[in-house]
């Protein structure tokens, strides 16, 4: 822009010269050697820029022909370099989003168009490439090299530190950080490993030197670092607690002057007074700390404040909690307590219940149970409070990364964190158990609440009764004689009929027969005596054979069912003296398939019997047992 403005200036310069010359017209003339030369002077002002320009246009043509060499090589340097650079971008963001064959061309392309020594980005190139493709070892060789350049030694260290977490080398890795935090406090990554290295080794000191180094490098805005300053002099007032209560008071009241409403600061200030038998500068930190949070801790620190006391006289305290902070949950929840080591059970069942209604909780429900417990003894009142227990919110505690502590603590166990513990509620499952259903009941009780109720258990004395009946009746059936009876075919089992057809024949004495056992059903009526018999089978032309008692199944009664749906109980045996007369033969010469045709007419539905078993020995008699 310069050189046009320039070169506009000197075109109106000229032009205005020309005009003025113009306007005051002359003649030239040059005697030179005896010649004489006579030109206006317009003409000679012409013929003197034009030999200028001449000049210039001249000397312009033979520097451009003397450089020219320099300037092609310049080119082509450049072009080389374009290209580089270009390479180098493409692998770069290949080696970012994990495209591991175009970063390797990409690597080979930048070499070749650029230095290595004079561009540091290829390294990076070249580890990113190396890690992308799994090279691992030749990655921490690459970074060991960057970091023993000034200009890539915090490239190279976070590189190593980055491998070193990621095989699990947590030395090697506070070794990297501390180093890198020492050259340069402003890295974020360096800083806060280093800072986390120290308070987890407990060096409350080194860490508050480092933390001051990070202030003035600007690492951490201003409140964060008084957060940060505040955390670790509490923890070193409470390592120091004990052994140094006066250095703990120090610390912990610097503590308390950076953040006013840290509680663990104001426990560990307020213990240390109460070693050193100030009571009362303590107890006043502790209700400052209470106004400004109501938190269970030092509602506990100061009702314990002075060793000795009576709990009457840590009823007053806790009393004077609660004209501090009135109509408040944990007020009432810290009289009540109180009341009950007190044995003030009228108080602490009124503190109690009413924290309940402004915050229940689970800690409020099992003070409530406590009470229960220690008044009354009442045990249905005692489970009524667990119960509420269970269901209620879970109470604030001190927790992080999932784990809950008793007590504040610097440093998360888990992650090496600072200031990591948290004073709130901790995770809860959401819904029921996985073995719970959607309303929370087990598939277990809904299967059990869908059963029909049990009967009423029968009268014992009835069974006695219905025992001793069952007995006589089996020694009035070894004494009467009964029909020889016919073995029922396998195939064909005879159902109740057979009674019919046992009539027909010429009764003669039979073999002792086994009582069938009978199984009480639920809600049934009171069995009979008669459905302990056999059944009556037809005599054959052939010599008697023994009747063995079928066996009823282990769900069936000793009844079965007729056509018409009744049921219909198996016939007892029937003395020979009682018995009607035979009727003729005739019914007897039936077809097979005839009685067939009438056996599935009477049952609906074959037996699961398949009849008397001819090879079996007779069975000796048993009692009658009803279970």
């Amino acid at each position: 822009m310069i050189k046009i403005l320039f070169f506009v200036a000197l075109v109106l310069a000229l032009g205005f010269g020309f005009a003025w010359l113009a306007d005051r017209p002359g003649d030239l003339i040059i005697a030179w050697q005896g010649q004489q030369i006579e030109m206006s002077l317009m003409v000679a002002v012409a013929a003197i820029v034009s030999i200028v320009a001449a000049v210039m246009i001249l000397w312009w043509i033979v520097k451009v022909i003397w450089t020219s060499p320099h300037m092609i090589r310049r080119y082509f340097r450049a072009s080389r370099r374009d290209r580089g650079y270009q390479a180098l971008s493409t692998g770069l963001i290949a080696a970012g989003a994990g495209d591991a064959p175009t970063a390797h061309k990409m690597t080979k392309r930048t070499k070749g168009f650029l230095n290595a020594d004079q561009e540091p980005l290829i390294h990076l190139l070249e580890v990113q490439t190396a890690l992308i493709e799994g090279r691992n070892d030749e990655a921490r060789k690459m970074f060991e090299e960057l970091s023993e350049d000034p200009e890539t030694r915090l490239l190279g260290l976070r590189g190593l530190y980055l491998e070193a977490r990621r095989q699990g080398a947590d030395e090697a890795a506070r070794h990297y950080a501390d180093v890198a935090a020492e050259q340069a406090p402003q890295l974020p990554w360096a800083g806060e490993a280093a800072l986390s290295n120290r308070t987890v080794e407990g060096d409350w000191n080194a860490a508050l030197s480092l933390l001051d180094k990070q202030r003035l490098a600007g690492m951490y805005p201003k409140d964060e670092v008084k957060r940060k300053r505040a955390v670790l002099l509490t923890a070193r007032a409470k390592d120091k607690a004990e052994a140094d209560p006066a250095a703990a008071r120090t610390d912990a009241l610097a503590a308390l002057k950076l953040e006013p409403d840290f509680v663990p600061a104001a426990l560990v200030a307020a213990q240390a007074l109460f070693r050193e038998d100030k009571t009362r500068r303590g107890a006043k930190l502790l209700e400052s700390a209470w106004r400004a949070e109501q938190h269970p801790d030092v509602a506990e620190a100061y009702v314990n404040a002075r060793l000795g006391d009576t709990p009457n006289d840590k009823l007053k305290r806790a009393q004077k909690l609660e004209q501090l902070r009135p109509n408040n949950a944990e007020s009432f929840y810290a009289v009540a307590r109180a009341a009950l080591h007190a044995r003030r059970f009228d108080l602490a069942r009124e503190k109690a219940e009413a924290a309940s209604r402004l915050a229940p909780r689970e800690g409020i429900y099992l003070l409530l149970a406590d009470i229960e417990e220690a008044e009354t003894g009442d045990q249905g009142r005692v489970r009524h409070w667990l119960s509420a227990a269970l269901r209620a919110p879970r109470d604030p505690v001190w927790t992080t990364d999932g784990l809950v502590s008793e007590e504040w603590e610097p440093v998360s166990p888990v992650t090496g964190k600072l200031d990591a513990f948290e004073w709130k509620v901790p995770v809860s499952r959401i819904g029921g158990t996985i073995e719970h259903g959607e309303d929370g009941t087990a598939p277990a009780d809904k299967a059990i609440a869908s059963l029909p109720p049990l009967a009423a258990e029968e009268d014992h004395d009835d069974l006695d009764d219905l025992e001793d009946e069952i007995d006589d009746e089996d020694a009035d059936a070894d004494a009467a004689p009964v029909i020889d009876a016919e073995a029922v075919k396998a195939e064909t089992p005879k159902p109740a009929p057979a009674a019919v057809k046992a009539a027909e024949q010429k009764p003669e004495p039979t073999a002792e027969k086994e009582p069938a056992k009978a199984t009480p059903l639920t809600g049934a009526p009171e069995p009979k005596a008669s459905g302990l018999d056999t059944e009556e089978t037809p005599k054959s032309d052939s010599a008697p054979a023994p009747v063995v008692a079928e066996k009823p199944a282990d769900d069936e009664t000793a009844s079965e069912p007729d056509t018409d749906g009744k049921t219909v109980e198996t016939a007892k045996p029937v003395p020979i003296s009682e018995e009607k007369p035979a009727p003729s033969d005739a019914k007897n010469t039936k077809k097979p398939e005839k009685a067939e045709e009438e056996d599935h007419a009477f049952l609906k539905h074959r037996p699961d019997d398949p009849g008397i078993d001819e090879t079996a020995e007779p069975e000796t008699k048993q009692r009658f047992r009803l279970f």
